[in-house]
């Protein structure tokens, strides 16, 4: 860590309350250091798929003209995995990579994709950017981590007939988040808006957070791949209630640091 003390700010709008937990990591730090690099392809539903990597997931929406990744996971090794993976299982090649977090441990993998189009969130690249230049990052690595294409609001793929949308619902895991709904089959990856069987890491976390997840929850959604943790539940549509869970766990957190 830079400082060796974690900084707790509070910050108190007039339009509410809101915090975050800033805990300056750095590129040395344990982000996915220590993570093995062999993961697995697990089914969702027919056409979405997840890459699992010890607590790291990688959402993979499969079509017939090819395939969205969402996050690119902590390291260059992780993401060859997975691209590895995805040409030994799928016909198509990979066509997109959305990234949501911009923290080393869901960008360093970004590498893995310089022949893909790399989208995120206006604010997810400037906080890439800032946190590269202060971690004194090459030129060319920067390169292969920032997105190609950037959006504000909302941006929408069709790809194979099928319709992709990746949007920005404020600040929450942090200010630059993106999911990616895809309407016809009622599910939405999350990314680390959700942490499945973990306590959530908040070091650049917003309250807007517990908006955020009424957001999805009240979208026409069955299923929310999380960012974090493998889902081990049976039956995917299963993922509401961990999610709802999840909602709670920060209510909790920020009703006691308020008090």
């Amino acid at each position: 860590m830079r400082k060796s003390a974690i900084a707790l700010s509070l910050v108190l709008p007039l339009s509410g309350f809101a915090f975050f937990v800033d805990t300056q990591l750095n590129s040395a730090s344990a982000q996915g250091a220590g993570e093995p690099q062999r993961g697995t392809i697990e089914q969702t539903i027919e056409g979405h798929y997840r890459y699992e990597n010890g607590t790291r997931v990688s959402g993979l929406i499969v079509t017939d003209d090819g395939i969205v990744v969402v996050d690119g996971l902590s390291n260059e090794a992780m993401g060859q995995d997975e691209r590895r993976l995805i040409a030994e299982t799928f016909e198509q090649p990979v066509r997109y990579l959305v990234s949501s977090t911009f923290h080393n441990n869901y960008t360093r993998g970004n590498v893995a994709y310089g022949d893909v189009t790399k989208i995120g969130q206006e604010l997810y690249k400037v906080d890439l950017q800032d946190m590269m230049d202060e971690d004194g990052v090459g030129a060319a690595e920067q390169a292969a981590r920032l997105p190609d294409v950037t959006y504000r609001d909302q941006m929408t793929l069709n790809l194979g007939g099928k319709e992709i949308q990746i949007m920005h619902i404020g600040p929450a895991h942090t200010r630059g988040d993106s999911i990616v709904f895809v309407p016809e089959d009622r599910i939405v990856y999350v990314s680390e808006l959700l942490f499945y069987n973990r306590f959530p890491w908040m070091n650049s976390g917003y309250a807007n957070w517990i908006e955020a997840i009424d957001t999805v929850l009240a979208m026409d959604a069955d299923i929310f791949v999380p960012g974090q943790g493998p889902m081990t539940f049976d039956d995917p549509s299963d993922s509401r209630e961990p999610f709802i869970e999840m909602r709670q766990i920060l209510a909790d957190a920020r009703d006691d640091v308020q008090a």
